[in-house]
């Protein structure tokens, strides 16, 4: 590793103009065709080829290994500590829905995570000298085997590659589990080991890029779910949290394709694919690294239509939940003995279908809301 140098890995004899971005169609058809190319000429390719060039490209110091697991510990301390210290009484003191107050902590802990590494990445890209966003095929200009990770990218790379080796054990034994909890263990994986392995090949440039790409829609997600847990507290609805989990879901949305689906596979893929082996002829393991990217975008494409049924429940304006979770019987059945004791006359007046109507009525003039079966006072 090495200081910041004023981003002299972006610019290399190669970069006289800025190469326009290509369209979907340009990307499938070049990249196809390079990649095909590239494996008939590989006469050479397989097992032993693999771990000669492993051995020869791979560069990542014991110091580093050991402060990879020492940070991944780390952020299972922190996360349990702001969880015991901030996030669960924050939980109490808003008398969240016991299901919601179980769900909020991970959500909490995401959003302070992704708010702050995004942000890195983001000031790395648009207020240094470094023009990878602007200029993708940048990224390998001047790329040499074992050449030194300047500090600043180093950093993001030791931040976000701890985060990740914590995140497959938080997945499994701290977060609630839903219907892609597997997906997300294998996207935790692939994604640990793009970057591991991106390090030690020193293609850290174009893993700046990937992180940036992905960090923001899980900041948009988390600020969603706060505000849906939010928005039903203390027995009473609130309007702003309401406006604010529909307006963070149109969002999510929007940049989920925008930035996953429009500018990962027109930027990254088309510079890994392509540009990679312009500027570096015999890149090693061309056909890994955008084998696990590629796996990367079907599971973006997985998640987007699970974005699909959370817009159409939007449009056909059904309460905003995360669609990915399984029914918490035991949860509904803790928010209705939580209602029965603040109410005790609950009890005796329920199971009357006959007055839901005129009880709905009366709840409105009230300036009351009735929220999967519940009573609640509204407020701004």
């Amino acid at each position: 590793m090495d200081s910041h140098t004023g981003g002299d890995s972006s610019m290399g004899a190669g970069a006289v103009e800025v190469e326009p971005m290509p369209g979907y169609v340009d990307l499938i058809t070049r990249a196809s065709t390079v990649m095909f190319g590239a494996l008939r000429d590989c006469s050479a390719c397989g097992l032993e080829l693999s771990k000669r060039t492993l051995l020869d490209n791979a560069y990542v110091t014991w110091t580093e290994i050991a402060l990879f697991f020492f940070c991944a510990f780390l952020w299972t301390q922190i996360r349990q500590g702001l969880t015991e210290c901030m996030f669960k009484p924050l939980a109490q003191w808003c008398r969240l829905l016991p299901k919601d107050a179980a769900k909020m902590p991970e959500s909490a802990w995401k959003l302070v995570f992704y708010t702050m590494s995004w942000s890195y990445s983001t000031y790395l890209l648009f207020f240094t000298s470094y023009s990878f966003f602007h200029d993708p095929p940048s990224v390998f200009y001047d790329w040499k085997s074992g050449m030194s990770v300047p500090t600043d990218i180093a950093i993001a790379y030791l931040i976000q590659g701890s985060f990740y080796g914590h995140s497959i054990y938080a997945t499994v034994y701290m977060d609630a589990w839903r219907k892609d909890s597997t997906v997300m263990v294998v996207h935790h994986v692939i994604t640990l080991a793009l970057i591991t392995f991106s390090y030690a090949f020193r293609y850290h440039n174009i893993g700046i890029l990937v992180l940036f790409l992905h960090d923001i829609n899980d900041i948009q997600l988390e600020f969603t779910k706060l505000n849906v847990y939010l928005k039903s507290r203390g027995g009473s609805y609130y309007l702003l949290n309401d406006i604010l989990s529909n307006m963070g879901s149109v969002s999510f949305s929007i940049t989920w394709f925008w930035f996953r689906l429009y500018w990962f596979p027109l930027k990254v893929l088309y510079a890994t694919c392509v540009s990679s082996l312009q500027s570096v002829p015999n890149i090693p393991f061309y056909f890994f690294f955008n084998a696990l990217l590629l796996a990367l975008l079907l599971m973006n494409i997985y998640w987007f239509l699970f974005i699909v049924v959370f817009v159409v429940k939007v449009l056909k304006m059904k309460e905003v939940n995360d669609v990915r979770e399984y029914e918490d019987e035991d949860g509904a059945k803790a928010a209705a003995g939580l209602l029965r004791h603040r109410d005790p006359q609950a009890e005796d007046n329920g199971g009357g279908d006959d007055d839901d109507d005129d009880a709905g009525h009366h709840n409105s003039a009230q300036g009351k809301h009735v929220q999967n079966g519940i009573t609640k006072e509204k407020h701004l």
